[in-house]
């Protein structure tokens, strides 16, 4: 996997959104308005019915990218390699402009908690992630593109910064990036950091794709919900990072209480705007409800 162009070949495919169930009907009667759909790698596994039948006439008209999220990079288990063959076929069927998933742990000998854990940031980790990427790379015969999930907690043990992290991890492994820039927002708060110097730290030539979303504030704590509007601090940072970059694929993420696809699609074209330095003047949504009673992390896999 050696050789990788600048941000390994892979293009610019525009403004896309998550494609979730819920708009499927309406997507196979409409044009989708915008320019490619990332699609949960899982949801369509072990799929056959009607939603793999609509996904195959939605793919003859848009791009696809398969985002998944039982990987499990970062896990000391051995890597699942039927889990592995089964990406690799949908791969092969679907043709998607590539392949993501997360900095994270999922489960051990491949029973999965359906989180997105974090790993500990040491030399000893990264060694271990970069040869499983390799690894990874090498059964897909693709580049793999990992993004930085949303955490809520740090190893005392770790000895670098994330972005520190990630940066060794796609030089050395060869791995593309998946910037999720609300999730350095939400990490950043949690932790104490500066969000715009993990994003002007990372290599930038390295990332392929940008995601969007909105989080919720449980009394100063961030949780990475995806079910509320692109808050204006989340704009800003999205605006640095494509003029860092130099122009890559955005994607909205958006999982929970989903509106209808039109309002969806208006949230996304703000991202138009923000490139104008027109921000958006929207908030963070509180939460009253027990922190307790929500998922620190989702994973986005929808019910068949």
């Amino acid at each position: 996997m050696e050789g990788f162009s600048h941000r390994l070949g892979l293009p610019n495919l525009g403004l896309g959104l998550g494609l979730r169930s819920k708009h499927i009907p309406y997507l196979l009667q409409n044009d989708p308005i915008v320019d490619w759909f990332e699609v949960i790698s899982e949801n369509y596994l072990d799929n056959h019915g009607f939603q793999r039948y609509a996904l195959d006439q939605i793919a003859e008209r848009v791009p696809l990218v398969m985002h998944g999220v039982s990987l499990s990079i970062g896990s000391t288990s051995p890597l699942n390699l039927e889990y592995l063959q089964k990406l690799k076929n949908l791969a092969a069927q679907l043709k998607p402009a590539w392949v993501s998933d997360h900095l994270c742990w999922t489960g051990i000998n491949h029973v999965n908690t359906h989180d997105l854990l974090p790993i500990a940031l040491t030399e000893e980790s990264l060694e271990h992630v970069i040869n499983r990427v390799k690894q990874v790379q090498d059964f897909l015969e693709r580049p793999l593109i990992l993004e930085n999930p949303s955490t809520y907690l740090e190893y005392q043990c770790s000895t670098f910064t994330e972005w520190d992290f990630l940066s060794e991890l796609s030089r050395a492994s060869g791995c593309g990036l998946l910037l999720d820039v609300n999730n350095v927002y939400v990490s950043a708060n949690n932790h104490g950091y500066d969000p715009y110097t993990y994003i002007h730290h990372l290599p930038h030539e390295r990332i392929v794709q940008i995601h969007l979303a909105g989080p919720t504030d449980y009394e100063g704590f961030l949780i990475d919900t995806h079910d509320k509007p692109v808050p204006t601090e989340v704009w800003r940072l999205y605006k640095v990072a494509q003029e860092l970059t130099g122009g890559v694929s955005t994607l909205l993420e958006w999982d929970a209480d989903i509106p209808e696809y039109e309002a969806l699609v208006d949230e996304l074209m703000k991202a138009k705007r923000v490139m104008q330095n027109e921000f958006p003047q929207v908030q963070v949504v509180g939460s009253h409800e027990p922190i307790v009673s929500n998922p620190l992390v989702r994973t986005s896999i929808e019910a068949a």
